[in-house]
């Protein structure tokens, strides 16, 4: 089976992301919780710290801007939370690809307040924790392509990688439209 053009590959399971430094096989349930419950203070620093008016602004045509960047963190709260309960209750379940991009342009992410946004992003990163708490066999599977078969363990850390690798970009993000005024 073929990869749709906007689906990236999934980090392997002991993926080391080189822009950010996390190591998925060196991450703890334990430790991506902490950090995970660390997040939606950090989004809302690096988000907030981002004059109003330029928060919109992409500082190039494919980078996303921040408004944008805090929509897509929480729905990766929302979205794993739902992977990991399926791959909780159900044998090696299919989930549904993310296709971020497309939900920028479908959503109109940068139209959305920004303040609310942040709220849902707690409210989903709890949930996600609560998922968290509800697993207990961290070895069973879920698919998103039939190649692709990844472990509950493996969600956890990835959601965790996608929170905290995004707050680097808001920062980066708010960094380039701040200079370009």
């Amino acid at each position: 089976m073929g990869r749709p053009a906007d689906l990236p590959p999934l980090a392997e399971e002991d993926h080391v992301c080189a822009e950010c430094d996390l190591s998925y096989a060196e991450l703890t349930i334990d430790e991506a919780l902490d950090k995970v419950r660390r997040l939606p203070g950090a989004v809302h620093a690096a988000a907030l710290g981002v004059p109003p008016e330029l928060r919109v602004r992409r500082p190039e045509p494919r980078t996303w801007s921040v408004v944008e960047y805090a929509c897509h963190i929480r729905d990766v709260y929302a979205a794993y939370t739902v992977r990991l309960y399926r791959t909780r209750t159900e044998e090696r379940p299919a989930v549904e690809p993310l296709l971020p991009d497309r939900r920028v342009e479908w959503f109109r992410y940068n139209s959305l307040d920004l303040t609310a946004v942040l709220h849902e992003i707690e409210s989903n990163v709890d949930g996600f924790v609560d998922e968290v708490g509800q697993a207990t066999d961290w070895d069973r599977v879920a698919t998103r392509l039939p190649h692709e078969v990844r472990t509950a363990r493996w969600l956890v850390r990835q959601a965790t990688h996608e929170g905290i690798h995004h707050v680097h970009d808001i920062t980066a993000v708010g960094r380039a439209v701040q200079a370009t005024g």
